[in-house]
């Protein structure tokens, strides 16, 4: 069995990359993408025994960038903004729906009654043309 060498170079490389995309929002293997050890692990592709034994100080480093982001990614604060406005165009949207939908009531009645109306013209309108006439003088 033979060991490959390690480049602890690239090693610090993976892992501060890794860093750099977990505190950006945009994490490439990471599923959850929270600021936490085990997903700086997960985003690097190291073993936990590398990294922490080898690469405690980035792991350390990563945390108190982390903690000094109050825990929260930009992309996090992002899409907090993004969901707030998506929330107030729904509820505008929601509104104008109702507004709509009662329009549409009204609308639906009126045609109901102007059908009726409609109805009852043309049957009198039939009825008086079966008014027969008698024959006048002319003369």
């Amino acid at each position: 069995m033979t060991r490959r060498s390690r480049d602890r170079d690239v090693e610090r490389e993976a892992i501060r990359a890794a860093a750099t995309r977990l505190l950006a929002g945009t994490p490439f293997r990471s599923a959850a993408g929270k600021l936490r050890g085990t997903e700086l692990i997960a985003e690097c592709g190291l073993r936990r025994d590398i990294v922490y034994g080898d690469h405690k100080d980035l792991v350390d480093d990563f945390k108190a960038r982390a903690k000094a982001q109050n825990f929260t990614p930009q992309v996090a604060h992002r899409m907090a903004e993004d969901n707030a406005a998506l929330r107030d165009a729904l509820a505008k949207t929601t509104t104008e729906l109702a507004a709509e939908r009662g329009r549409v009531g009204a609308l639906v009645r009126a045609t109901a009654e102007l059908s009726l109306e409609l109805d009852q013209a043309c049957e009198e309108l039939a009825a008086a043309q079966q008014v027969t006439r008698l024959p006048g003088t002319r003369g």
